[in-house]
């Protein structure tokens, strides 16, 4: 383990500008709003103001202000926001984010979770880079699915010298993270998901309740009109990733538009996120070069994930499990879906706001179901 600190050169800064400026921009949609994607006029101030109003800096210092290292696990170099409390009993908890999501989505929350008002529900934090993902290494072979990186995650906490710790993720952390409950359960205090993977069932649906249908509907509507980024993703990440890698304002088109789609932002994503917070997350894919890496964990494990779907009796979770389903999420399981595969279910919260990047959306909340759940298996 080495201490590590990010700084980033001031050429690529230099670059990045230089790229947007130059950005060779196609015609306008054909429709209004956000049908065909991020509107020309939008997307084109956005980046306007990536170029010339953006401050990289800020965020810099502000990771840098994170305790940091670098760890080498099964050949390759992770990144880890390592962020002890300053009350010894606190617990550590692994938090695990997803895709287009990054460790940026977790400064909002880091504070509040290792030194709250009471010091008993404190936490050591531990915040890794997915491999493939912001300062980790990019895996140089295949095999760097969602079972691998949950076992380093297990050898990561082990040689940080925690013995019994939580674990917490959303989007591909949730996956993570159920493996890891599965891999390591005798090290984990329990788990907490926003959302659990949990499919819908069956035999309930001659008594579905108003929420359920809901979520059945969303379901639908996300298969048919929001997962066409995880086809690309997971059948040809290194085609698109020749775009996204060298083009700024593909990339931040890429990615604004989930952050519109998957949040609770009532058709804006400016309602839910400042510029600076979405271009903090999209800088941290561009510096780093991860939009093909990144991209390649849907190639490893969407289908895995999606065999989870289909095997929610046989492919059990018994570590104690909180579960925060958040209104604008897909997917939204129903209690007794996600009973299902996650036997001891502890904490189950619904909010009333909030969407798919929950930490990042509503941090206060985040914060609150954390607590509430781990208060009952510390």
């Amino acid at each position: 383990m080495t201490p590590y600190r990010i700084d980033v050169p001031e050429a690529d800064l230099a670059d990045l500008r230089d790229r947007l400026r130059r950005t060779r921009w196609p015609e306008p949609e054909t429709v209004d709003g956000w049908s065909q994607g991020v509107p020309l006029a939008y997307l084109r101030d956005l980046c306007d103001y990536w170029a010339g109003g953006y401050d990289w800096r800020r965020l810099e210092s502000r990771l840098n202000a994170i305790p940091q290292l670098r760890v080498e696990i099964g050949g390759l170099g992770i990144h880890v926001l390592h962020a002890r409390s300053p009350h010894p009993g606190a617990l550590p908890l692994v938090l695990t984010h997803g895709w287009p999501g990054s460790i940026v989505e977790f400064l909002k929350v880091i504070g509040p979770l290792t030194d709250p008002p009471d010091p008993a529900d404190a936490f050591h934090v531990v915040c890794p880079s997915l491999p493939g993902y912001g300062f980790s290494d990019k895996p140089a072979t295949a095999g760097w699915g969602v079972q691998r990186i949950a076992a380093a995650w297990a050898e990561l906490m082990a040689r940080l010298g925690y013995p019994r710790y939580g674990a917490q993720g959303g989007d591909w952390g949730t996956s993570v993270t159920t493996s890891l409950a599965q891999q390591d359960a005798a090290h984990l205090a329990g788990i907490h998901l926003n959302p659990p993977i949990a499919a819908p069932d069956p035999a309930t649906f001659h008594d579905l309740t108003d929420r359920e249908r809901e979520s059945l509907a969303a379901l639908e509507h996300a298969q048919r009109w929001e997962d066409g980024y995880s086809l690309v993703q997971s059948t040809r990440p290194q085609t698109v990733g020749y775009g996204l890698v060298d083009s700024p304002a593909g990339l931040c088109g890429w990615i604004v538009e989930k952050f519109r789609a998957w949040s609770d932002c009532d058709g804006h994503p400016e309602n839910v996120f400042t510029r600076d917070e979405m271009l903090d997350n999209i800088s941290l894919y561009w510096l780093t070069g991860t939009a093909a890496s990144s991209a390649r964990l849907y190639w490893e494990s969407i289908r895995q994930v999606q065999e989870w779907f289909t095997k929610s009796t046989t492919d059990t979770v018994d570590v104690p499990a909180g579960c925060s389903v958040f209104p604008k999420d897909i997917p939204r399981p129903s209690r007794r879906w996600a009973a299902r595969r996650y036997t001891d279910i502890r904490f189950w919260s619904e909010p009333e706001r909030g969407g798919h990047f929950a930490a990042f959306e509503r941090p206060e909340r985040f914060v609150e179901d954390v607590r509430a759940f781990f208060r009952l298996v510390r």
